[in-house]
């Protein structure tokens, strides 16, 4: 079993948590490649006693990886997407602590889910991502791709349209278009739903709208959005997941779910709706202590 590993160790105790994680992989005789910009030196591992000859880096994925394990937030998870690209290579999650609707499982349970990945134990869920073109150029994200505004504190004017049909003119700070995995994220704290990541849906939600009468909306997965702005100055921002981005005002973006997927590694125990019951304390009454 061949594992690609990325992470991103901010704290002391992350680094101690990342390189228990990597004695456990080769204890399980796995073949280990680590990210290249995830900075793991040789000097450390030497450091944790551990053989360098039993660990790799590589700067590019390939198909001969059999998992991809993002180690720490879901901001991890984010930045491994890209390097996925095209590859239909499965993906796990481990937290470091805090739980993450994408990176679900947690790192304690570091031996549990390497013996889930020996024996096939889980199972994929195929994550929809949306394709965005703007400036001539294709960028991805698995979240959400978002429209607001810069150097300024007036709202603009955010005009929509599904495959070329006028739906309507968003005043307001920006506008959202998420996934479904993206939907328990931005998305979710300016009022849209929560939609299950295998619905085949997008969600459309304003930021702060003037109106109010503009409500977040859900549509098919299988529309094209066009978007344009307008406003007092004379560029505006587009985030594709955690890529920020400015663009001329005068420019269209059009967004459509992409051919490709991200394949989730889901276990039993750390399935989206555990997740979201625990995230939100569905079924919890305080009063009673349950």
């Amino acid at each position: 079993m061949k594992i690609a590993l990325f992470t991103t160790p901010e704290k002391s105790e992350d680094i101690e948590y990342i390189f228990s994680l990597i004695k456990i992989l080769i204890k399980n005789n796995v073949e280990l490649e680590i990210d290249i910009d995830s900075h793991i030196s040789n000097r450390e591992l030497k450091r944790n006693d551990i053989d360098q000859k039993h660990v790799k880096n590589f700067t590019e994925l390939n198909n001969t990886f059999d998992y991809v394990m993002s180690v720490g937030g879901d901001g991890t998870i984010l930045r491994s997407v890209n390097k996925i690209g095209d590859l239909s290579i499965p993906i796990v999650g481990l937290n470091k602590g805090r739980l993450g609707f994408l990176a679900n499982s947690s790192l304690d349970n570091a031996q549990q889910v390497i013996n889930g990945l020996k024996n096939n134990e889980y199972n994929i869920s195929n994550r929809s991502i949306i394709q965005v073109n703007f400036e001539g150029e294709k960028k991805y994200a698995l979240n959400e791709v978002t429209v607001s505004r810069k150097n300024t504190t007036s709202l603009i004017t955010i005009e929509a349209k599904l495959d070329g049909q006028y739906l309507n003119t968003y005043w307001a700070d920006g506008l959202i278009v998420s996934t479904p995995t993206g939907s328990t994220g931005y998305s979710l704290s300016c009022g849209g739903p929560i939609v299950l990541p295998e619905s085949k849906n997008l969600v459309l939600t304003p930021i702060a709208p003037h109106n109010l009468n503009a409500r977040p909306l859900v549509i098919s997965d299988d529309k094209k959005v066009e978007i344009s702005v307008n406003g007092r100055e004379d560029e505006y921002l587009i985030s594709v997941d955690s890529n920020i981005y400015s663009i001329s005002t005068n420019l269209k973006i059009n967004l459509q779910k992409a051919t490709r997927t991200l394949k989730m590694i889901e276990f039993e125990q750390d399935s989206f709706l555990s997740v979201l019951r625990e995230k939100l304390l569905w079924g919890k009454d305080k009063r009673t202590k349950q």
